[in-house]
């Protein structure tokens, strides 16, 4: 614990001299944050964590690890965390170079598109991983070390996941041709153009893909259908602005992609509590106390 307590010395994401390699920290816990979970393995040291993508809930500890393998908008909320003993997680980003690289020196067999099809999943955390995952952040208090031993020490911890029963899914990130690869690039689509029109057909032909199939695959992989996944970017990319500038919420509605603002006001009500002015004054109190 004290080895990542001294490299978290600010709440929530520290960034540390590994760039795979992200700390977090609560003193306290938190409720319902709407966050983006960006592709990476999510490995608690202490402390307890709730995610909720769509209709599914996921809790992890200390006896598991977390991984998504798509950015997915989810709601977080950190349910055991005090100033004694905060909630701490170590985040690796996963690289699908290394995977596929892996894969085909160690000679494993093609990927079969047979899981259940999600993007985020709760395995076990075997010792040979949470070991890896140490070392790593050993190298942080020996950083002329970091150059030649982290990229061994990343290439190790790939591997480990590649032994774990999710072969398979992680194997689809890398080299598979299947539906979690193309809903991937149907994710990454809609991430770059959210404030744009969603033509689903012109989406499914993009990604080799019927217009029925990609809206159940990408149901399946995310929880949540494609123009639910554009409006949960749209409404955190307008909370985000509203909480930096003083725009009114009519300019923000439409900046986001909205073209009416009573709809936007709607939905932003729907998924945050609030109507969006006194959402962000609520949070920028929260924020200064």
């Amino acid at each position: 614990m004290s080895l990542i307590e001294g490299h978290t010395k600010t709440e929530g994401r520290n960034d540390t001299a590994i760039p795979q390699l992200k700390l977090h920290r609560w003193s306290q816990p938190i409720e319902s944050a709407n966050i983006v979970m960006e592709p990476a393995v999510y490995v608690v040291v202490q402390g307890r964590k709730l995610v909720r993508v769509g209709d599914e809930t996921y809790t992890y500890d200390q006896s598991q690890y977390l991984a998504v393998s798509v950015d997915l908008p989810a709601i977080g909320s950190v349910l055991d965390a005090t100033p004694e003993r905060p909630y701490l997680c170590m985040t690796l980003t996963v690289d699908p170079r290394e995977l596929a690289a892996l894969i085909v020196e160690t000679g494993r067999q093609e990927p079969r598109d047979d899981h259940d099809g999600r993007a985020l999943y709760v395995s076990a955390l075997r010792a040979p991983l949470l070991d890896g995952f140490l070392r790593l952040m050993r190298l942080l208090d020996t950083p002329q070390d970091v150059s030649v031993l982290a990229p061994l020490i990343l290439r190790e911890l790939h591997y480990r996941l590649l032994l774990s029963e999710q072969y398979g899914r992680l194997a689809q990130i890398a080299i598979g041709d299947g539906r979690l690869r193309r809903v991937s690039g149907a994710i990454a689509w809609i991430k770059e153009h959210f404030a744009e029109p969603l033509r689903i057909r012109e989406l499914a032909k993009s990604v080799n893909m019927s217009p029925s199939a990609l809206h159940h695959h990408f149901k399946a992989v995310a929880a949540m259908s494609p123009v639910q996944y554009q409006k949960q970017l749209r409404l955190q990319e307008a909370r985000r602005l509203l909480l930096s500038d003083d725009a009114s919420a009519e300019a923000v509605a439409y900046e986001v992609g909205y073209a009416s603002a009573s709809q936007f006001n709607r939905e932003y009500v729907r998924l945050f509590g609030q109507p969006p002015r006194r959402d962000a004054e609520r949070m920028r109190a929260a924020a200064s106390r």
